[in-house]
């Protein structure tokens, strides 16, 4: 790889809902990740047989190992294609992918298995076919560093998080809400080390889940049918007493807390009501759980010099499209005096910032520097994150 100043680094996530490619690219100070420019961002919608075969490895009591090989494969051409694509549509080259992979599991505490309590987590998609078919370096495999270190493996997005939107007189919230809804609360004029980061919940999960099995479309487009429905509060309240909602940060979850045995459970708790309302209800619980967690972890654990220091919320994800949702949320924060906005407003694309994310970690990587956020992910220590494959 030639030595120059910027480097064009294309970031590649598939997220928690499984309902796609997000390829962004990147140009970065090599020297720095102080700043960066965002080239270009796509989506790539995987092919319906192949969103099933995602959804059904994910968290699966069983699966056949010969078809999880075959799934890691068929993800590294699909990343490839995706990459490639984009390249092509923004007539840029590329000199590094940073490709975060899909998900199949996650478990960030530590569990009793064959003797040994152990943590694990799967992103599948395998890097050196992207490498190979690519022809540049990739990093891949982003968690485990972080795990070994004693970290959760999640959330990673809060070193973008600080980067992007720390202020030196504001208090921010950066709320993403993909499949899996995360927050980094970054006090005004904090240091890194200051910067509380944890997933609140579902985001997009449980609801596009709820969608389809009721009305059989994949999402609820814009928030549309949760407009015409009543939010069941009753059902609500129950699930915000769960001990994931009342654990203490750092915290991650996946489809492991939030999937199909979830989702059974929500549906049986709505059985006799309009499927308008069971989706509202749906909606409304991502909306309510990011403002319980506000409220229980970010405001009433600060001092009392900063107690009210949060004013602002910064939105990004999948989640932004929700037209209802987006109200909902906005309606939940009144009271916290908070204001709602977009990343757009700070020149990242809601829908890019994850792609973009790991575009930078993976430039992180590759110079050799730490980019996990230890009082995020609850590692001992800070840790370069990552694996490099070449083509």
């Amino acid at each position: 790889m030639k030595k120059k100043k910027h480097m064009i680094v294309a970031g590649v996530m598939s997220g928690t809902s499984a309902d796609g490619i997000d390829v962004a690219l990147v140009r970065m100070d090599r020297r720095t990740h102080a700043s960066f420019e965002l080239l270009g961002h796509a989506e790539h919608p995987y092919p319906k047989k192949v969103r099933a075969a995602v959804l059904a490895a994910m968290n699966a009591s069983q699966a056949s190992v010969a078809d999880l090989s075959r799934l890691n494969f068929l993800l590294g051409e699909l990343y490839s294609e995706a990459v490639l694509a984009t390249e092509q549509q923004f007539r840029v080259k590329m000199d590094l992918v940073g490709c975060h992979g899909q998900t199949l599991y996650h478990q960030g505490e530590p569990q009793r298995f064959l003797g040994r309590k152990v943590a694990a987590t799967w992103q599948t998609g395998e890097a050196a076919i992207v490498a190979a078919r690519v022809g540049v370096p990739v990093v891949s495999d982003f968690r485990p560093a972080d795990m070994a270190a004693g970290g959760k493996g999640a959330p990673l997005v809060p070193f973008l998080d600080y980067m992007l939107f720390r202020d030196a007189r504001v208090g921010r919230i950066a709320q993403n809400i993909g499949g899996i809804a995360n927050l980094t609360a970054i006090p005004a004029g904090a240091a890194a080390s200051h910067v509380v980061a944890f997933d609140t919940g579902p985001g997009n999960m449980v609801i596009d889940a709820v969608t389809e099995k009721l009305f059989g479309q994949p999402f609820d487009r814009g928030g549309r049918i949760a407009a015409s429905g009543k939010v069941l509060d009753k059902v609500i309240r129950g699930i915000l007493q769960l001990a994931f909602f009342r654990k203490q940060p750092p915290k991650a979850a996946g489809r492991e807390e939030f999937g199909r045995e979830f989702v059974r459970e929500f549906l049986r708790s709505g059985r006799g009501c309009r499927k308008q309302d069971v989706v509202a209800t749906a909606t409304a619980l991502t909306a309510k759980s990011i403002a319980d967690a506000v409220r229980r972890f970010v405001v009433k654990n600060s001092n009392s010099a900063r107690k009210h220091a949060f004013h602002e919320m910064i939105l990004s994800g999948g989640g932004t499209k929700n037209s209802t949702l987006v109200a909902m949320l906005t309606s939940e924060l009144a009271p916290l005096g908070m204001r709602l906005r977009f990343s757009d407003e700070f020149g990242l694309p809601s829908v890019a910032k994850e792609a973009v994310a790991f575009a930078v970690l993976a430039h992180e990587t590759w110079h050799r520097r730490v980019s996990n956020v230890p009082s995020a992910t609850g590692a001992r220590r800070a840790a370069v994150l990552g694996k490099i494959s070449y083509p």
